[in-house]
């Protein structure tokens, strides 16, 4: 089993806080709100890196760091926000096993970014299908059930919409600013 983190336990007393101050702990927190829970972090750090570091840094070429999907190849590179988001869900499966996230799309640049499981598809299709909502499934994977959440991965910056609408190996050309443009799965072990 691999090693908790101070991540897994700064999110356990995060969760068991969310009870309430000077409530007795639950014995339990439902999926929904674990899962709810770790997805709200998830956001605030794509949107924020998106924002506040790679629109900062302008049209590739136009500065002395440079996003780029080849940035290991580049001087100066910087990670796209996709490529950040992997790089941290890498890093928590090194030290947790108590959860999995990734960030999938119906029409993905990268092909490993697509849906693998007929719930993960169906999330995916829920959220476009009904913006602002989220997913919740059950599926079972070999010899364990999961709780699968699938929430909306929205284009907040023109930033985003550019980099997929303009890439040689999108599927879809037209996104806009707000515009689901896949999702984030998120899966724990019932």
């Amino acid at each position: 089993m691999k090693n908790k983190s101070l991540l897994s336990l700064t999110l356990a007393f995060s969760l068991v806080g969310l009870a309430g101050c000077g409530e007795k702990p639950a014995a339990g927190i439902a999926p929904e709100k674990y899962t709810d829970s770790l997805f709200a972090v998830m956001k605030a750090d794509r949107t924020n890196y998106t924002k506040l570091i790679v629109k900062r840094l302008g049209p590739k070429g136009a500065n002395v760091i440079k996003p780029d999907e080849h940035w290991k190849d580049i001087e100066n590179g910087a990670m796209l926000p996709a490529q950040m988001f992997r790089a941290g869900a890498e890093a928590v499966a090194d030290m947790t096993d108590d959860f999995t996230y990734s960030l999938q799309s119906l029409w993905p640049i990268n092909k490993q970014n697509a849906p693998k499981t007929p719930v993960e598809e169906a999330g995916l299709q829920y959220i476009v299908d009904n913006p602002g909502e989220n997913y919740y499934g059950e599926e079972k994977l070999g010899d364990v059930t999961y709780f699968t959440a699938v929430y909306p991965d929205v284009a907040v910056s023109d930033a985003c919409t550019s980099c997929h609408n303009d890439h040689k190996d999108t599927p879809k050309t037209d996104f806009k600013v707000g515009d689901v443009m896949g999702g984030v799965v998120i899966r724990v072990p019932l």
